[in-house]
């Protein structure tokens, strides 16, 4: 009897929200609209809840350093939660590499300047404010630095660069006409409020070192459980086909 009331225990748990958990997920912002969508079909089929902080890879770095609480890291460069690892503070075997992201050179729809020209059209003497991510702490913004040298353009336009706090500040400063132009996140420029506001030039691959993203479970977590759930669920092939849909070009 015993058994059978304590399997009735577990049935009522397993379906009732009482027994949902929730975790606290801190991700690059270039995962801003791709993860969200993960997010909301994973807390529909699991009950959980996710809590999402978005910012920049190195400052959640720092942080996570210093044991801000958080159950899940998603960094924009897999080297930040590597260290992590070797430091001790993730969970042995949790470390994923689940993305490689792409930067695109994005123009809103009103603007006269013509991004398929590629990054040699940012020499153009109208163009006043250029945005991308603060390279000290954003990898989208090291990428596109890498980019502009890689082009020959850095030198001439460096003066002109807007510096966002993340690659979604980098965005919102080109959508809002705070700048002529911008190098941002593929993932950002394919969300339905970028692609509608603007159109944008894919910079090849090799203009810049590869933008390997990678996750990890904190050690410090207290729900480890349903933080591999979630990554569970990112690999599988719900969670594959949302990030394919924004660009990321997916890990064999």
């Amino acid at each position: 009897m015993k058994w059978l009331i304590a399997a009735v225990l577990l049935l009522f748990c397993a379906t009732s929200p009482v027994c949902a958990e929730e975790i606290a997920v801190a991700a690059a912002s270039d995962l801003s609209f791709a993860i969200k969508e993960v997010i909301g079909e994973f807390e529909t089929q699991t009950g959980h809840h996710v809590k999402l902080s978005l910012g920049s890879s190195g400052n959640f770095f720092a942080q996570l350093q210093q044991g801000a609480p958080f159950d899940l890291y998603f960094s924009a460069d897999i080297g930040y939660p590597k260290k992590l690892e070797e430091a001790g503070l993730t969970v042995p075997g949790s470390l994923y590499r689940y993305a490689v992201g792409r930067v695109v050179l994005w123009a809103p729809k009103s603007s006269p300047l013509e991004v398929s020209k590629g990054l040699t059209m940012l020499r153009d003497p109208a163009i006043r404010k250029i945005a991308i991510a603060n390279p000290k702490h954003a990898p989208y913004g090291r990428a596109a630095v890498a980019a502009m040298e890689h082009a020959q353009v850095y030198v001439d336009v460096k003066d002109r660069l807007v510096l966002g706090e993340n690659i979604s500040q980098a965005a919102q400063f080109i959508e809002s006409g705070a700048c002529d132009v911008g190098i941002i996140a593929l993932s950002l420029a394919l969300a339905p409020v970028m692609k509608n506001a603007g159109g944008y030039w894919e910079i090849p691959a090799e203009f810049h070192s590869p933008l390997e993203q990678g996750a990890v479970i904190l050690k410090q977590s207290k729900q480890q459980e349903v933080a591999r759930q979630f990554l569970a669920f990112m690999q599988g092939p719900q969670g594959q086909e949302m990030m394919t849909r924004y660009g990321f070009t997916l890990p064999k």
